[in-house]
């Protein structure tokens, strides 16, 4: 089962672009994908939801829904978090650092909760290891996912680097590697952390040079490594499996 676990019913760029579900998983069928892991970004945390429950209503056997989290000292989220996820089968929590602060007062309620739900939070940080190494010590309960080996298409490996022993120190972070340029960095992800905690995704659907090549693309990211079946299965959908419970 291929699993991608990065996938955009919104998009954070300057336009908010938006895919339906319809395309997402006619994209999938295309290239071969058996679920994606869907959410709305650039939103508020209830628009989030109604857009990801309209999506897997239409094909609840494909997309797997996270809720988007935009907390901030004004304006908690919690009590729109907690019955997606205790009532209406939310799987993950998805959290941006360029739309919400990554200080502990901010998120560290968040975290709290997705822990007692046993849910994931991805979390795309920008580069900010220091917030991800203070979050992930903080919050040792709730499962971390890095998104984009910590920075999206990241040229500094001395970052990378970084991000990847963060994983290692700490049982409770997982890679993301969707949007990675370093390939190298999947193959020492790998070796340092271990395909358990290794998670593939597109973070797409992007139009470049269509929705389909794009993700083809990202898997052959993989597939190019030779990394052996077994890590290969775990990087395309079983770490992903095992951690959401599949």
């Amino acid at each position: 089962m291929i699993c991608d676990a990065h996938a955009h019913l919104k998009h954070g760029d300057a336009a908010g672009t938006e895919y339906s579900a319809e395309a997402i998983v006619q994209t999938m069928d295309q290239v071969g994908i058996d679920r994606a892991v869907v959410f709305a970004m650039s939103t508020t945390t209830r628009r989030s939801i109604e857009m990801a429950e309209a999506a897997v209503a239409r094909f609840p056997s494909r997309l797997i829904p996270y809720v988007y989290a935009l907390p901030s000292f004004e304006r908690p989220v919690c009590a729109e978090l907690k019955p997606a996820l205790s009532e209406r089968g939310f799987r993950g929590i998805k959290i941006h650092a360029g739309e919400c602060s990554m200080a502990e007062y901010v998120i560290g309620p968040v975290f709290d909760l997705a822990g007692a739900h046993g849910v994931p939070c991805l979390v795309d940080f920008r580069g900010d290891y220091r917030a991800a190494e203070s979050l992930a010590k903080a919050f040792p309960e709730t499962k971390l996912v890095v998104a984009h080996l910590g920075r999206y298409l990241c040229g500094d490996w001395g970052l990378v680097d970084r991000f990847i022993g963060l994983a290692e120190n700490c049982r409770s972070v997982y890679l993301d590697i969707s949007g990675v340029v370093l390939l190298p960095a999947i193959k020492e992800a790998v070796r340092r952390v271990g395909s358990h905690r290794v998670i593939w995704g597109t973070d797409g659907p992007h139009p470049a040079p269509d929705t389909a090549s794009f993700a083809r693309m990202e898997l052959d990211k993989v597939r190019v490594l030779e990394l052996g079946e077994e890590v290969e299965r775990d990087l395309l959908g079983g770490s992903l499996a095992r951690l959401l419970g599949l």
